[in-house]
């Protein structure tokens, strides 16, 4: 399952860059959380400038590395470059500079800092006009129906009666959250939503042994992700929620 869970994920990010016009143009995009850079050398690839921020000395150690075999820690005439950055939601603008952005990517991110609002605030800011965010957050009702199928009651119980504005990542783990509180998170940010997508609504569910076993079934099993990820619906079983939005002209 694991191919189809990253595959989904990995278009996630394409489909991100699309909306924001990275089919017709080279973009300045910003990878926050990018970690070892999977997802930033490939859009390094395609002739983006990438900056990876992250709060690990190690993935960017490890991102260097990938760059520097990919030959992109360097910008070149005509071609994309990656390169990373130590910090994190909270010194951002010591290291991006205002309205600068075409396109952030931030996924898995909101779901552990102490303060979304205020990094969704932050992103805002390095944002030009006219630029679009990202967003990937966990599902607050998968979580529910993932504690329950593990026998985990009061868990699922405590999880879908806790709105994300009342969530401690440090004592309740990652943040969960459903659609319309991630619209509410960005509206209140000066952000304009333009897109949501259910993300990995049956990988998650569907047992490993079947599609390993059947001919053709990890690549049906995409197909079929790809088929309900606008579907509305099917939000509420994503354990991956995301919302892209716009920062529109003033």
């Amino acid at each position: 399952m694991g191919p189809v869970r990253a595959e989904v994920m990995r278009q996630s990010v394409l489909d991100a860059v699309r909306i924001a016009g990275g089919d017709d143009r080279a973009l300045t995009i910003l990878d926050l959380g990018g970690g070892t850079g999977g997802d930033a050398v490939r859009l390094a690839q395609l002739g983006h400038t990438v900056t990876v921020v992250d709060p690990s000395p190690d993935a960017l150690a490890s991102l260097q590395r990938r760059a520097a075999e990919a030959g992109l820690a360097q910008p070149a005439s005509g071609g994309g470059s990656v390169a990373g950055v130590l910090g994190d939601t909270a010194d951002l603008h010591d290291h991006v500079a205002d309205a600068s952005i075409d396109l952030v990517v931030c996924h898995g991110v909101l779901e552990v800092v102490d303060d979304d609002a205020g990094a969704l605030a932050s992103i805002a800011r390095v944002l030009r006009a006219g630029g679009h965010v990202s967003v990937v957050v966990g599902g607050r009702r998968a979580a529910v129906v993932a504690r329950a199928l593990a026998g985990d009651f009061a868990g699922a119980s405590r999880v879908l009666g806790t709105p994300a504005t009342s969530w401690d990542p440090r004592d309740d783990g990652p943040r969960r959250y459903v659609p319309d509180e991630v619209d509410a998170l960005l509206v209140a940010q000066g952000l304009t939503p333009v897109e949501r997508y259910a993300l990995r609504v049956f990988a998650d569910l569907v047992p490993g042994a079947l599609v390993d076993i059947e001919p053709g079934a990890r690549d049906a099993l995409y197909a079929l992700e790809r088929l309900v990820r606008d579907d509305a619906g099917f939000a509420a079983l994503a354990v991956g929620l995301q919302h892209i939005a716009r920062l529109d002209l003033a």
